[in-house]
């Protein structure tokens, strides 16, 4: 469906060249909800637009349908951008027009009917839920409606492909986890493929199959979202997985905890049907040790559940030891804490 070929983006700046994107290798199949994670300045918003042609790549190629983007002509190239909706993260929405307005502009551009402009516009206004906001101005939306009206007016030309740049990061988190479902249930009801960039782990974990890391140009980890959740490999992978995993609270509590005589912290961290698992009960049957559970918490994701659970196990060090193996028996990960 999509595929990126060694991409590289360099820029040319007063003080010499930056190397924004350097050497991606992406395959996006159809259908995917894909995200890409990363912190400012690590190259997300380039290599997003560079799906599109808004960007050219310096070296590689972007596929896309079958077709190479940047060996098309302007003419062609104006085609193929039809199949490819965005969506940003300030909406970039034409204050002066209507909501009815804003999603039939690229309907005006292609050429489409009147008759047929109105006919896809009610089609779409009803899709992103904006019953009765048809005649109203951006002015008088809330964020999430604007974001609505951008989803809209991106799939007004029934795209098979959409771009999300930041989508949610102008949004409180109540509204964006309604854009989120609102983005699985048209990726579910049309079969959209989607590519979303962003820096919240939450993002990633709510809506995405798959996930990659992007570090100073480069993916640094790349896979679905419930093994990268399960393993992270990459320290900053780590720092994206705690957003979720370890609030601030946790830390706290750990440090204070970690330290204690004949006692050990330990991360479990439990998936799919594990989650379930009586694991607790079990250890305090089984061994003569104290459990304190100080945090635990089962997340949702695209692909199944994923649960962590912090917990301080306090007894003698053999019986410890065993308690431990006993753990990992269960096909439950275990990772022992430091102070």
């Amino acid at each position: 469906m999509i595929s990126l070929k060694g991409i590289k983006k360099r820029f040319q700046t007063e003080n010499g060249p930056v190397q924004a994107v350097d050497g991606v290798d992406i395959t996006i199949e159809e259908g995917e909800i894909f995200g890409v994670i990363g912190y400012s300045g690590a190259g997300k918003s380039t290599l997003i637009r560079m799906l599109n042609m808004l960007e050219r790549p310096t070296d590689g190629q972007v596929i896309v349908n079958e077709r190479e983007l940047s060996s098309l002509s302007a003419k062609e190239l104006r085609k193929a951008r039809q199949d490819i909706g965005m969506i940003f993260q300030h909406f970039n929405l034409l204050w002066s027009r209507t909501v009815r307005e804003n999603i039939a502009f690229p309907l005006e551009i292609a050429g489409v009917k009147k008759e047929d402009r109105t006919k896809r516009v009610d089609e779409l206004i009803e899709l992103v839920g904006l019953q009765g906001r048809g005649d109203s101005y951006p002015s008088q939306l809330s964020g999430g409606q604007k974001q609505r009206v951008g989803i809209a007016r991106a799939l007004a030309n029934n795209p098979n492909v959409l771009l999300c740049d930041e989508a949610t990061s102008a949004l409180d988190p109540k509204t964006t986890d309604s854009i989120l479902e609102l983005l699985v249930d048209i990726n579910q009801k049309l079969g959209l493929t989607i590519i979303l960039i962003t820096h919240e782990m939450h993002v990633i974990r709510k809506i995405c199959h798959r996930v990659a890391v992007m570090d100073a140009g480069k993916i640094v980890e790349m896979g679905p979202v419930l093994e990268v959740f399960r393993r992270p490999k990459q320290e900053m992978t780590k720092e994206f997985v705690k957003q979720i995993t370890e609030p601030e609270e946790t830390i706290e509590a750990i440090s204070s905890l970690a330290n204690e005589a004949n006692s050990r912290m330990v991360q479990l961290t439990f998936v799919g049907d594990e989650t379930e698992s009586p694991l607790i009960t079990q250890l305090i049957r089984a061994f003569d040790i104290e459990v304190n559970i100080v945090q635990g918490k089962i997340t949702k994701i695209q692909n199944g559940s994923y649960g962590t659970l912090f917990v301080s196990l306090k007894g003698e060090e053999n019986v410890l030891d065993e308690a431990i193996t006993f753990i990992k028996e269960k096909k439950v990960d275990v990772e022992v804490i430091k102070a």
